[in-house]
């Protein structure tokens, strides 16, 4: 598309095949979280061979804070996604456009103060995680450099769950493909020095990330104004990057209970592998080479779960409640394709898979061969929950999948798998996933049948300068709505 002309070709999720639809946006989501993923093991392999293991165990400290830090905002990340899919759902672009606005001032303002404070309290904050003391150097130079990259970084999630949401996943992959390609690539040279670059070590890994992401995010900028994108704001919208109150409320009442999601699932899985280290190394070992394995074969679900908000949020705003229960059956059959493939393929090649991380003929093989054959199975059912929780919480249901996954994980996995230790070992803690993740999907399923999900609202308000929006627009109505509708 030529630079000077506007862009006014919006990704359509309310119209045309759904299983299409949904499908080629899942994949470049998916493809996002493989790159993520990916771009964390090349740099932990960078910085474990050739810098040692104090360095990795630096990183390992540092990303677990980073990792908690970027939890925080997922929740307020995903309730952007949903408010901006409504409103382009419903056609109504200038509420959209000021979601932006509110969102953006929001997290420029939280990064740069949650960046500042982790500048200065660097050493407190990996004094309090007990640290190991050889490691102390290392982490004190590598997290500061991410700390200044925090901002950077909440900035880029900000606008590619804002793409997301208006039904652009495509835009997001291309640049976090360019993103994880320079962050390869940097680390060797500013971990290890060439011509006129120092070499700075593990900070050269920090400060990969930094240059990496800022420049990817710069372009990414550039390219949605060059193209003049429906949700780039243009100077006489520049009035609405001051926090509407209504929207604002809305990114944190419904934002923080998702994030809680995320500090629900880290936090059990810290209490889980605190069992497991009382067996012993060799069960800690297969334990978390499974564990790695698992990461995989839960994305396919986590992607899915992601875009069915999106399109769920998109259809809601057109008051398309008919594609909306479609887009959940569909959604859920993509799950037990997905994921159940990565699963068998799993149970076939689970000695090759491990065996990438662990001695063939070791016990720890055996180990995580056992514990893969007991919980691998269950990650299909966790996809039905993840894609029934993305269908919820597009129209604003927020608490219950927080409360759902509070119950199977804090009230049903982690009690079964201590009180039961005492008499089955370490049984108890394998058969803790299955137990919980099927307490989950019924309890999913119930709500999505029963519960009052479909009446929810993500906005309790109306926004600064609109009439008020039902959100039950026909795709007749939709397409009547105002100058900022098709065309404009």
């Amino acid at each position: 598309m030529p630079p000077g002309k506007p862009d006014n070709s919006r990704p359509d999720l309310v119209n045309g095949p759904i299983a299409r639809t949904l499908l080629l946006f899942s994949l470049p989501v998916l493809g996002s979280n493989v790159l993520q993923s990916l771009n964390a093991s090349v740099n932990a392999i960078w910085v474990g061979h050739y810098l040692g293991e104090a360095a990795l165990t630096a990183t390992s400290n540092a990303n677990i804070i980073l990792f908690f830090l970027l939890g925080v905002v997922f929740g307020i990340s995903m309730a952007t996604t949903i408010l901006v899919g409504q409103a382009v759902g419903s056609r109504n672009i200038e509420r959209a456009r000021r979601v932006v606005g509110t969102g953006a001032s929001f997290f420029a303002a939280l990064s740069v103060l949650v960046a500042a404070f982790g500048y200065m309290f660097t050493p407190h904050i990996l004094s309090a995680m007990h640290t190991p003391a050889d490691a102390i150097p290392f982490a004190i130079s590598y997290l500061r450099i991410i700390f200044i990259a925090l901002p950077v970084m909440y900035f880029y999630n900000f606008v590619m769950m804002t793409l997301r949401g208006g039904g652009d996943s495509r835009t997001p992959f291309f640049f976090m493909l360019l993103s994880v390609g320079l962050d390869i690539a940097l680390n060797p040279l500013l971990i290890f020095g060439l011509g006129p670059l120092p070499a700075m070590g593990i900070a050269g890994s920090a400060l990969a990330t930094l240059i990496a992401q800022s420049l990817s995010l710069l372009l990414m900028i550039t390219y949605l104004y060059r193209r003049k994108h429906f949700l780039a704001l243009r100077s006489k919208e520049l009035n609405y990057l001051r926090p509407d109150p209504a929207i604002l409320r809305a990114l944190v009442t419904k934002g923080l209970p998702m994030g809680l999601q995320m500090l629900v699932i880290s936090s059990s899985a810290l209490v889980m592998i605190s069992l497991v280290n009382g067996y012993g190394s060799q069960m800690t070992a297969g334990y978390g080479v499974a564990s790695q394995l698992w990461t995989y074969v839960q994305m396919p679900a986590l992607a899915i779960g992601a875009s069915v908000s999106s399109m769920a949020a998109q259809n809601v705003g057109a008051g398309r409640w008919d594609r909306v229960s479609r887009i959940a059956v569909t959604g859920v059959g993509f799950n037990f394709l997905l994921t159940g493939a990565l699963v068998a393929l799993l149970y076939l090649f689970d000695h090759a898979a491990l065996g990438l991380f662990l001695p063939r003929e070791g016990e720890a093989m055996q180990v995580a061969q056992h514990i893969n054959n007991i919980v691998a199975w269950s990650f299909v059912l966790f996809g039905v929950t993840m894609v029934l929780f993305g269908v919820v919480r597009s129209t604003g249901a927020v608490m219950a999948p927080l409360v759902v996954l509070f119950i199977s994980m804090w009230l049903i996995r982690l009690p079964f798998a201590e009180l039961l230790a005492s008499r089955y070992g370490a049984e108890a803690i394998w058969w803790s996933f299955p137990l919980g993740t099927l307490v989950s999907v019924i309890l999913a399923l119930a709500y999505y049948r029963y519960g009052g999900w479909r009446k929810a609202h993500m906005l309790t308000a109306t926004p600064r300068g609109l009439a008020a929006d039902t959100g039950m627009a026909t795709p007749a109505m939709s397409s009547m709505a105002g100058k900022d509708g098709p065309g404009s």
